[in-house]
């Protein structure tokens, strides 16, 4: 499953300092705007503690983890949906990606200047949140003007398409964004055609100084938290020059540098999850002694939507799943007890997959 993520926020703000601490890459990271034009794109593996509990009772050759594309979008600014600042390329950037990161500067500086003069979370948020509005606005406008004539000539699909366009219309111009929009299931299938830039889940990074990782009065991030918190969004707090230390060094010496700062471990680790979960995405599991592997599904799938993500093969020749969770392999150390223990199930179509499934399945084409 072929899954991707845009970093977005103003100019300056450590967007491409964390993209480049999350894919280890070198991407200019300069204090002047539009640093960054074309899109960075990076393969970044999710962290996942429970595919090393695996190894530890399945011996394998080959460990696999799940991964999403990060994609490193240019700095927007005030106007960007008229054009301003290059703002119509960087716009349709987001389109393409599944999820956003926002990334916002909640660190003051002499040596980095802020387009705005100074820093202010809130302020800087809406003023992304109002040119992303303002691009799904025009959005809606062209196609409720395209859809309205045949609309007229009663094509019901057309007055379905019409009725949720005006009302997406109207929440964009009460100032909201479509992701918090009420839809029916159906609306959102519909949505999906769309590509609207606020329809895609959003978490917000708050970029704060090194020395503020480890002191609880830094306002600027008091002051984000509280606005995530009235919107019910997820914020994950970082260093962006912290991570790219963090990034520099081995592994092994990691877990001490952490350490150092009172944490347990990298926010970008913690960033990557919550992009993780707000794709709406779990994980199964295949173990043997080959490979060890995570996937990526989203929740409610079936045993074949899950076989399918191996292999279209998988799905379409589906007989069974046996199939058991990672709790159970922890509890019994290995397969054998689990079977002995009558843990071990077999599963047909129906079987709604969870997370932390160890599945083997059986298929024939």
């Amino acid at each position: 499953m072929s899954l991707s993520v845009g970093i977005i926020g103003l100019p300056n703000v450590g967007k491409s300092t964390i993209f480049n601490a999350l894919t280890e890459a070198k991407v200019a990271s300069e204090n002047y705007p539009f640093c960054t034009i074309d899109p960075n794109h990076g393969i970044v593996q999710v962290p996942d503690k429970r595919i090393e509990q695996i190894n530890s009772y399945i011996e394998t050759e080959k460990i696999i983890y799940n991964s999403i594309e990060f994609v490193d979008i240019a700095g927007l600014v005030k106007g960007a949906s008229t054009g301003e600042g290059l703002g119509n390329k960087f716009l349709s950037q987001i389109r393409n990606v599944d999820a956003i990161i926002h990334v916002v500067r909640c660190f003051d500086s002499k040596d980095i200047t802020h387009v705005d003069g100074n820093v202010n979370p809130v302020r800087d948020i809406e003023t992304i949140n109002t040119e992303l509005i303002l691009k799904d606005i025009e959005s809606i406008d062209k196609r409720i003007n395209n859809v309205s004539k045949i609309a007229k000539s009663g094509d019901k699909n057309a007055k379905t398409e019409l009725d949720l366009l005006n009302k997406i219309n109207n929440h964009l111009n009460e100032g909201d964004l479509i992701i918090n929009l009420k839809l029916t299931a159906e609306e959102k299938v519909m949505l999906k055609s769309f590509a609207l830039l606020t329809s895609k889940p959003m978490i917000f990074v708050a970029n704060i100084s090194d020395h503020d990782l480890m002191n609880e009065n830094n306002n600027h991030s008091k002051a984000l938290l509280e606005y995530a918190t009235s919107k019910n969004k997820i914020v994950v707090e970082l260093s962006g020059s912290i991570e790219m230390e963090i990034a520099g060094i081995d592994k092994e010496d990691q877990l001490e540098f952490l350490k150092e700062y009172g944490l347990e471990e990298s926010g970008l680790n913690k960033m990557i999850r919550s992009a993780y979960k707000i794709l709406n995405l779990e994980t199964f599991f295949t173990a043997g002694p080959k490979e060890i592997r995570a996937w990526s599904i989203p929740k409610g799938a079936s045993a074949p939507n899950a076989a399918g993500v191996i292999h279209t093969d998988f799905e379409r020749g589906f007989i069974k799943a046996e199939v058991y969770n990672i709790d159970d392999l922890i509890e019994f150390k290995n397969e054998e007890s689990i079977k002995s223990a009558g843990r071990l199930r077999q599963e047909g179509k129906d079987y709604v997959v969870n997370d932390g499934d160890i599945i083997f399945f059986k298929f024939n084409v």
